[in-house]
């Protein structure tokens, strides 16, 4: 019989734009060590010396290839192992940030069962866009936006997690609403 591991896995996931990061840093400051899912891919255009563009293009083209060629399992394999590292070098909480499909969603729970945990970030669209046509980094307009997310629901699956979620939180909000609804939401899954 194999022994139970005291193990939580946090699975933050969202349409672009929805405060997962916001998400993902408020819980990485409390120590809570994170697997990026984009790391992968930034490794692997690295490796294969891929530059970034500024727009990000060459980062989606790259993300939807590397899941054609490799299997759309490619990035959640090398997020596995690292997760596994992770929980080997004693951690015991971990957040992921970044699962984009359906298959990535069923590879973790069945890697991980009984210690993963979704939580969906969830926003009004028009709110939405706005936030991500205001943000510093990597803002795209309406019609790029639309784009976006038409591509990750259609070739990465990326509502299948969503829908498919543990937990919700309506970040429609100030900051502070967003930390307190996931403070509330920690403590009920004990992480």
């Amino acid at each position: 019989m194999s022994e139970k591991r005291d193990v939580k896995i946090l699975a933050v996931v969202g349409m672009s734009g929805s405060g997962k990061s916001v998400v993902v840093d408020y819980l990485t400051k409390r120590g809570i060590p994170k697997v990026y899912f984009g790391g992968m891919i930034y490794k692997e255009m690295e490796r294969r010396g891929i530059e970034r563009t500024p727009d990000g293009e060459s980062e989606k083209k790259f993300r939807e290839e590397i899941r054609e060629k490799e299997g759309k399992d490619w990035v959640v394999k090398q997020v596995i192992e690292e997760t596994k590292n992770l929980i080997k070098a004693g951690q015991k909480r971990i957040v992921l940030d970044g699962v984009y499909s359906w298959t990535e969603y069923k590879a973790l729970k069945q890697e991980f069962p009984g210690e993963m945990v979704f939580l969906a970030i969830v926003v009004p669209k028009k709110l939405r866009y706005k936030r991500v046509g205001e943000r510093p980094e990597r803002p795209f307009n309406r019609n790029e936006i639309i784009e976006r997310d038409r591509s990750e629901i259609e070739n990465l699956e990326k509502g299948g997690p969503i829908a498919a979620s543990d937990f919700y939180i309506l970040n429609d909000g100030e900051v502070a609403k967003l930390y307190s609804d996931l403070d509330e939401i920690l403590q009920e899954m004990e992480f």
